[in-house]
């Protein structure tokens, strides 16, 4: 499931779209069993040749819709949810540990297989296609995705590997990655996070064999769609269906953070499930949101080969969990390679009780950025990116401060307040202003607006 992310919620940046000299070497990955493999990363540049990125082993054209950059790229096969006693690695192997001892198959086998090793890199059809989302949908626009090409890109989430993963025969599977996204910019948000899809399928003896006098119930119908339930589905499946996921879920949730936790429900809308929910639970006297999940559109099903079963997905961000879980407070420093960070987490086995201890707390350093935009096609997504490539993890957040339309030439003009602070040392003024200057200039030169610095 393309999970905590609301469908509908719509150095120098000249590298914005891959130059031509860009050479990404690496190992592909093609796991279909349970593994800890990790894709490796080896970047390096080359003199200019073709008109191409290659990564992870393979070559991708580039054409208009080619908006990756080196800073992304330069993530991927980082594989921070395989990394053993990183934070993120903590909580795959929680929730991976819970569902192995939980849900045992009848050969007394888990019933969940775990695929952590898939290459981040799919096609659009993947991406989108194969999960039924529209061609129009605000979800595959440049300006939240990044793209090799026209045709390949890298996931925007885990559920890009739902319709391969059910056609090859599985029922019930894990599915754990990097996904990325063009995204706000501040301690939550991260141009890299990691998700954990979850998706189980049922036939109709498993799931009415516990129900008193259930032989002669059925999955599907040739009825109406509603708010509740698919045209193709009986209302006893969905019923049933949607109970067994929020059981699963809750008793999910209740294992990672202790009995007493709050839970509650709340609709939402998913292209390719339906009904579909978003879980918020109480932390500290305050709701959050943790997943997303529902009941799998069938025509989705029914494509990758499972014609006669009905099954429920979901998605949950690692970040948002261990965040919770370990008081992280910047999403940033799942990034960092500072022993001081990455020593709290290592304990004698994966539940221990950590709390995160901060590194010390650096001053922020305020710089305000304003200017007229250039036209209509200008994309605050499109500016983010430019500040995260120059900046990197210096810039703690971005925020439009301020928006103006000019009464007679009706140009619009931005104001964006940029607060840098490193997580792990203190920043002078005049670093700060030679990376502010840096964004100043590639906000001219590659969005092509007007400054007012």
């Amino acid at each position: 499931m393309a999970m905590l992310w609301k469908f509908m919620r719509v150095a120098k940046y000249s590298k914005t779209a891959l130059s031509p000299k860009v050479k990404v070497r690496g190992i592909p990955t093609h796991s279909r069993h349970s593994s800890s493999k990790s894709v490796p990363s080896d970047f390096a540049a080359s003199a200019p040749c073709s008109n191409t990125v290659e990564l992870l082993g393979k070559s991708y054209p580039q054409d208009d819709y080619s908006n990756v950059t080196e800073k992304i790229l330069s993530k991927v096969g980082k594989n921070l949810h395989n990394k053993k006693h990183h934070p993120l690695w903590l909580i795959k192997e929680q929730v991976k540990e819970h569902f192995y001892k939980q849900y045992i198959g009848r050969r007394g086998t888990p019933l969940f297989s775990v695929y952590d090793g898939l290459s981040p890199v799919v096609t659009v059809q993947q991406n989108f296609d194969s999960l039924l989302i529209p061609q129009n949908h605000a979800s595959r626009r440049k300006e939240d995705n990044y793209y090799l090409n026209r045709d390949h890109m890298l996931r925007a989430h885990t559920s890009a590997h739902q319709w391969d993963l059910i056609h090859s025969g599985l029922d019930a599977f894990l599915a754990v990655g990097d996904v990325y996204r063009r995204d706000t910019i501040d301690n939550t948000h991260y141009p890299v996070f990691h998700q954990m899809e979850g998706v189980r399928l049922f036939s109709c003896h498993e799931l009415f064999s516990s129900i008193k006098d259930g032989e002669g119930l059925q999955l599907f119908e040739q009825g109406h769609r509603t708010a509740h339930k698919q045209e193709c589905h009986t209302m006893e499946a969905v019923r049933l269906v949607e109970f067994n996921l929020k059981q699963v879920l809750t008793k999910l949730m209740t294992h990672i953070f202790g009995d007493g936790l709050q839970v509650r429900w709340v609709d939402c809308y998913f292209p390719f499930t339906h009904p579909s929910f978003e879980m918020e639970i109480n932390f500290q006297g305050e709701w959050m949101e943790v997943l997303g999940c529902g009941v799998m559109e069938q025509q989705l099903v029914n494509s990758a080969g499972a014609e006669d079963k009905i099954g429920w997905a979901f998605g949950l961000g690692l970040e948002r969990l261990a965040m919770i879980l370990y008081d992280i407070p910047d999403i940033r420093l799942f990034w960092s390679e500072d022993e001081r960070f990455l020593k709290q987490f290592i304990g004698p086995h994966i539940w221990q009780k950590i709390k995160f201890q901060p590194l010390s707390r650096y001053p922020p350093l305020i710089n305000d950025i304003s200017f007229w935009l250039p036209s209509e096609t200008y994309s605050k997504n499109d500016f983010y990116d430019l500040v995260r490539t120059v900046g990197g993890d210096l810039i703690e957040k971005v925020v439009l401060l301020d928006e103006f339309a000019h009464p007679k030439t009706k140009k619009v003009s931005h104001c964006y307040r940029i607060i840098y602070r490193h997580p792990e040392r203190t920043l002078t003024q005049d670093e700060v202003h030679r990376i502010h200057q840096a964004i100043e200039e590639s906000a001219v030169r590659e969005l092509g607006v007007e400054g007012r610095f």
